[in-house]
């Protein structure tokens, strides 16, 4: 939609003029106050009158300054802040378009400037890829002019673009649902593998502890009575025997020890009985036996 012009500006102007002449009387200061007022107007409706004409030359920073003396002059100047908002469209500034045309919407009183002001909302809304606040512009448009066919078209754009953005929206969700599905699985498998690395840890160490226990407990039960180790008596008894054995009186050369001459006295013994045998047999064999008597 195209900015407002100066024609439609001084239509409303005379409208307003005809409504003061109507009136009976003013006063000198509501005189001064109105004259004012009037002369502001068309001041203003001068610089939107330049403003259109440098827009229509792709001047667009002397069009905005133009239309930025309009406000000055008066700042319900709807033409002016509608116009400004277009001239941004056409500048590529679509942020500072939109923040001017929602201006223009709120300010207006008739049907058409607030058609035009959101049908151009619709067009900056899309092309900032927010489809759906585009779709409410559309409708709001319609509302103030239900005939127009561009912005019916429009709309039908709109509903397209946020049906495909919801549809994204919502494939995303589920991916994101999906990842953090998998992501609180790895993060619950992680959490059990650290509990059971925990659990052996604590195992081993409780197996190392019993077996301290149970070699604290074995050296216990090997000591004596007197709290000294079974093993060291042992070794030292194996030793006195050891000792007794090595302080027992060696054999002079040329004597026999007690153990030889016990040995001896025992052959001697055993020699003497087999020669005893011997004597016992032979007188057994030369004794006569007594036959029987003779008569």
């Amino acid at each position: 939609m195209g900015f407002l012009n100066l024609k439609e500006h001084m239509k409303h102007l005379l409208t307003i003029l005809s409504v003061f002449i109507s009136l009976v009387s003013f006063s000198q200061e509501e005189d001064d106050a109105m004259k004012a007022q009037l002369l502001a107007m068309k001041k203003a409706n001068n610089y939107v009158y330049e403003g259109n004409a440098l827009l229509n030359d792709d001047d667009f920073v002397s069009a905005e300054m133009e239309y930025r003396k309009a406000l000055s002059e008066q700042a319900s100047t709807k033409a002016g802040v509608y116009n400004l908002g277009t001239s941004y469209i056409k500048n590529g500034n679509f942020d500072e378009a939109l923040y001017r045309l929602q201006q223009a919407a709120t300010s207006s009183t008739s049907k058409e400037e607030k058609h035009r002001a959101f049908h151009n909302i619709g067009n900056i809304l899309m092309k900032n890829k927010k489809c759906k606040e585009a779709v409410e512009a559309y409708k709001n448009a319609l509302r103030n002019n239900p005939i127009d066919d561009e912005t019916r078209y429009n709309l039908g754009i709109a509903k397209e673009c946020a049906e495909e953005q919801q549809d994204q929206q919502d494939q995303n969700q589920d991916q994101n649902q999906d990842q953090n599905q998998d992501q609180d699985k790895q993060d619950q498998n992680k959490e059990n593998e650290d509990q059971q690395d925990k659990q052996d840890q604590e195992n081993k160490d409780k197996e190392g502890e019993n077996d301290e226990n149970q070699d604290k407990k074995d050296g216990e039960d090997e000591k004596d009575e007197d709290g000294k180790p079974k093993d060291e008596k042992e070794d030292k008894g194996d030793k006195g025997d050891e000792q007794k054995q090595n302080q027992q009186p060696k054999p002079q050369q040329g004597q026999l020890s007690p153990q030889q001459i016990k040995n001896l006295l025992e052959a001697m013994n055993n020699q003497e009985q087999k020669v005893q045998e011997k004597m016992n047999a032979e007188k057994q064999k030369g004794v006569k036996v007594k036959t029987e008597k003779d008569w």
